[in-house]
């Protein structure tokens, strides 16, 4: 229970049954994993995700992500207005110190705007965590690490849908991040 009325949704991921997809498996896990939400990629090339079930529009996503094995040339953060598997926003950063915005559409993965991430000394690097935030305002949507505004595009081609947590691998398998104090604010 809070009394933050801009607050519309947390997870602190203590307890195991607050909704979020459970998946064990030889390539992959999204699952919680004491006391916080924790998702390995054992595929190279590969984009993992989960969500709580829930419907917004306009939201601001704050989580705190940690990586706690694997390669630095990976990719996790957060995801807004999640229709289906194939059509969402998200927003991700790196352990080496890459980040960008995209989208899944109707099953396709891109960057919007640009061919390829950026990079930024604002992102820890290694097995370091990193404090993301994403904002998805009208068509309006904004990448921010540690504090610091990194990226902002626009796009009107999803308006409304769940949130949720992406992580995912490069050439190298065994990407393993943890996600804690995950938040979904009025903008």
């Amino acid at each position: 229970t809070t009394t933050d009325p801009s607050l519309l949704f947390q997870a602190d991921f203590s307890q195991n049954r607050s909704g979020w997809d459970r998946y064990t498996g030889d390539d992959a896990i999204t699952d919680y994993n004491r006391g916080v939400y924790r998702m390995w990629v054992n595929s190279s090339n590969t984009d993992i995700w989960a969500n709580p079930g829930l419907n917004f529009q306009d939201v601001r996503i704050e989580v705190k992500a940690t990586k706690i094995a694997g390669p630095d040339d990976n990719d996790f953060g957060v995801i807004c207005r999640y229709q289906d598997v194939e059509n969402f926003y998200f927003m991700i950063v790196s352990s080496d110190g890459y980040y960008g915005i995209g989208a899944v559409e109707a099953g396709e993965q891109y960057l919007i705007g640009t061919e390829e991430l950026f990079t930024s000394e604002e992102i820890n690097q290694g097995e370091a965590s990193n404090d993301i935030r994403g904002d998805c305002v009208g068509d309006k949507l904004t990448l921010y690490v540690n504090g610091a505004q990194l990226h902002q595009v626009q796009d009107s081609t999803f308006t409304s849908g769940d949130v949720g947590l992406i992580a995912g691998s490069f050439d190298t398998a065994g990407v393993d991040i943890e996600f804690d104090n995950f938040k979904v604010m009025k903008p």
